[in-house]
């Protein structure tokens, strides 16, 4: 069992940043491939980025550049650097953990179990 609680959120102007943490409770977070999504109003659920226990990560290819993802095994955390933010970034953003063997299903919803309560993210213009 993984417990995830997001945070970090906040409201930022254009061209700023935001650091989101996620911290995992259970003993499987090494062992967990661990992502972030983020979820507009009216929107479907997003892939943002996802790394593994072994820190190989993959990103969605439009935030690729201004979007780091990293975690911290021994802290059970994972976070989330995002630069540059633009006005459509603004969203809920939710961490999640997987057992993935691998990325190539980084990018779906279903791939993970389990799932933080989300953090907002607002961007004004």
């Amino acid at each position: 069992q993984v417990q995830l609680v997001e945070s970090g959120g906040g409201l930022v102007q254009a061209e700023g940043s935001l650091r989101l943490s996620c911290t995992a409770s259970g003993r499987a977070f090494s062992s967990h491939t661990m992502g972030w999504f983020r979820q507009a109003p009216g929107k479907e659920r997003e892939f943002v980025a996802a790394v593994t226990w072994s820190t190989y990560s993959t990103y969605s290819d439009s935030l690729k550049g201004r979007f780091t993802i990293s975690r911290d095994n021994a802290k059970n955390t994972v976070f989330l650097q995002m630069n540059s933010l633009k006005p459509e970034d603004t969203a809920v953003y939710y961490c999640a953990a997987g057992a993935l063997v691998n990325l190539s299903a980084a990018r779906e919803v279903r791939s993970y179990g389990y799932w933080g309560q989300g953090t907002q993210v607002t961007v004004s213009s």
